[in-house]
């Protein structure tokens, strides 16, 4: 699984490679503590217009389908096992219709041991951003006016398989890391065998795992208040 994660960097310097069109004018703060219901820089290519265009955008954590009464089914949809996709009302119409690539620079996981939960930063040993795989949803609020900017919501969910190698031994889940390449193909809308390309992305997730490092972190990272670059430094186990 993955449930919490760092966004070192801010716009085009956390998604050059991914040749960004337009940046939402309310994108996140840097941070280095994402937990599930914050706001995220998320990419995804909108077809409103006649081509895609490849957007930047602030969305919320936790995926709200537009059937949904509350956001608080979000809370619960933060991450989605893509083995399981087609078979969730939840994530179905989102797969094959509003797929996005989640920027990070690292996720936290808790490997157990003797009991106690030992938090670890992954990451890209080069430092170079770490894509994952995701879906998102625009969820309409009723309540509010049809003038009110507030009125749509949009939320995403991380999609996650497998752990493989080292990472296995941390967790029996990991996300569902995309190269770029890869990520191109996640995001485009016109594509018509969505799942030939998950099953790509799927397959070489491993190769990419096998490239990132970890090492133990400090136990406030458990504490989501807890927000500063101190959290993915290195500590003794």
């Amino acid at each position: 699984m993955c449930g919490r994660f760092v966004v070192a960097s801010a716009g085009s310097d956390l998604v050059g490679v991914l040749r960004v069109d337009v940046e939402g004018d309310d994108l996140p703060e840097p941070s280095y503590n994402v937990a599930p219901t914050a706001q995220v820089a998320i990419v995804l290519d909108s077809v409103k217009e006649e081509l895609p265009v490849r957007r930047l955008e602030s969305a919320r954590w936790g995926l709200v389908p537009g059937w949904a009464k509350d956001v608080k089914i979000g809370a619960r949809a933060f991450n989605a096992r893509s083995e399981e996709l087609e078979g969730k009302p939840m994530f179905r119409s989102a797969l094959e219709k509003r797929r996005a690539v989640v920027p990070t620079s690292g996720y936290y996981e808790w490997k157990t041991v003797d009991g106690a939960k030992i938090p670890h930063y992954i990451h890209p040993a080069d430092g170079s951003p770490l894509f994952m795989a995701g879906l998102y949803e625009w969820w309409r609020d009723t309540s509010k006016a049809d003038d009110d900017p507030s009125r749509w919501l949009l939320s995403f969910t991380i999609l996650t398989r497998d752990s493989i190698g080292r990472l296995g031994s941390i967790h029996d889940r990991m996300p569902l890391f995309l190269d770029p390449d890869h990520a191109d193909a996640w995001l485009d809308p016109t594509t018509d065998n969505v799942r030939d390309v998950l099953d790509a992305a799927i397959d070489a997730a491993p190769a990419l795992a096998d490239t990132l490092d970890d090492h133990v972190v400090s136990r406030a990272v458990g504490n989501v208040r807890n927000n500063s670059p101190e959290l993915i430094e290195p500590v003794d186990d």
